[in-house]
């Protein structure tokens, strides 16, 4: 477990921040009752808890501080009507701030950030508990963000974040982090963000033609919205499989040589279809009956930002990114030629929505999630786009990176990033029942030999 050494609220410098309110758009309200997201990035640095005290906590806070000035938000709430006519928003008054703390554990640092099979369980002492919603004047407020940084004692330090996705998407988060790494890295000199890490606000951006927004929610205020978030970790364990750039050459030749003409065979593609296929065949490992003629998805999350016209700034702060979903039967995906179905269908499923821009404004991507079996869904979380492995605070690149929430949805979610070692090799986190686990990667393995 994890000892608090100090709790704290971090707010931006005073007189810094004006205040701001932030209406949601129909990209946003798709992720009001979600479970929140926890990630943790890992750093080999041998401190002493005397340095860390002293040094590394008042550097930290500084730099939130400071990074929480352009990231207003944050340090807000999202506010939402109880039995009244108006809508959810985001909202940063002066006073508002995020709650972080700073802990110490005698948890083995090494065990953790292993690609090994470990426990779900022994990561959750890492990320903090964002509080529950509090009630004042016909509104709830819910917290966004909060943060949680651990010492391992001459070993290490961790930073946890837990977020409530109606904030903002994973580019923007990850805007965020790498703003605040900047800034402690280089002792809070603001002229080292560029305008990459300065988020762009207007909502006015974002077309509604049909009124998607208000529909979303007032659908969600039928069905009596639950703000909590209530987290109990899963008998399960998480593991860390590696996909190499050679790999991934190899699995682009093999499909192309069955299939020719296909047009979209990427190294997203290929991960993604190899890790989907392997995920499907070990579930025969849990001894239940399966239907050859039910059917399978596959989700994963596309950026919209570049696909209206005109394009949204790359600096868009908050939520713009819609599901690609593809779909087939499980004997399909399970046979001889499973893998090569999937690339196809996948890329298939990429190419059409890539550029179908009216079906994000007419609501076409909300009606297809409402067709989508969960229990039967591998989804993506993360993106190789977002290289967290950048992020340095000063201590250098993180040794590891935990998304500790793939463990929360209903079907299985995969992680996927950019591998730490090498650059073009992909990284794929995922948690199991160890017994699936333990068949997935004997499958995952055993394909990766014959190539």
């Amino acid at each position: 477990m994890a000892s608090v050494i100090e709790q704290c609220q971090v707010a931006p410098p005073p007189g810094s921040a004006p205040e701001l309110t932030l209406p949601l758009t129909y990209f946003d309200y798709v992720w009001l009752s979600f479970h929140r997201m926890r990630r943790i990035l890992f750093y080999k640095i041998p401190v002493s808890k005397s340095n860390f005290v002293q040094t590394i906590v008042p550097n930290l806070k500084d730099s939130l501080s400071l990074a929480l000035k352009h990231y207003t938000p944050l340090a807000g709430y999202v506010v939402c009507p109880v039995n009244s006519s108006g809508y959810p928003e985001l909202r940063y008054v002066t006073g508002d701030s995020i709650s972080v703390t700073f802990s110490e554990t005698d948890t083995n640092f090494n065990y953790l950030i292993g690609n090994h099979l470990r426990n779900a369980k022994d990561f959750y002492h890492l990320v903090p508990q964002l509080a529950g919603p509090r009630h004042a004047l016909g509104v709830q407020l819910a917290p966004l963000l909060a943060i949680q940084v651990t010492l391992f004692p001459n070993h290490g330090i961790s930073i946890g974040f837990t977020t409530h996705h109606i904030v903002g998407d994973g580019a923007s988060m990850v805007g965020f982090v790498r703003a605040w790494a900047l800034l402690n890295k280089f002792g809070g000199d603001e002229k080292f963000l560029s305008n990459e890490f300065i988020p762009f606000y207007d909502r006015s951006v974002i077309k509604d033609p049909h009124g998607q927004a208000m529909s979303i929610w007032d659908g969600m205020r039928k069905n009596k919205l639950e703000m909590c978030d209530i987290v109990t970790p899963p008998e399960k364990v998480r593991g860390t499989f590696i996909i190499t750039r050679d790999d991934i050459g190899k699995f682009k030749n093999l499909v192309l040589s069955r299939r020719p003409n296909l047009t979209h065979v990427t190294s997203f593609t290929v991960t993604c279809a190899y890790v989907w296929t392997c995920l499907i065949k070990s579930e025969a490992a849990t001894g239940e009956e399966i239907d050859e003629n039910g059917v399978e998805f596959f989700v994963c999350a596309a950026d919209c930002r570049p696909r209206f016209n005109p394009p949204l700034p790359p600096t868009y702060f908050g939520n713009c990114v819609v599901p690609y979903i593809t779909r087939t039967k499980h004997g399909d995906v399970v046979g001889k030629e499973g893998f090569i179905i999937a690339v196809e269908l996948i890329g298939e499923t990429i190419k059409k929505k890539m550029k179908d821009e009216e079906s994000i404004l007419n609501g076409e991507f909300l009606k297809e999630l409402n067709t989508v079996d969960w229990n039967r869904t591998v989804s993506v979380a993360g993106s190789p786009k977002f290289d967290l492995y950048a992020v340095d605070f000063g201590w250098g690149r993180p040794e590891k990176i935990e998304f500790v929430s793939i463990d929360n949805d209903n079907g299985i979610s995969m992680s996927l990033s950019k591998s730490k070692d090498s650059n073009g090799d992909l990284e794929i986190g995922l948690c199991l029942p160890k017994t699936r686990m333990s068949t997935f990667a004997a499958l995952f393995t055993h394909g990766l030999s014959f190539l």
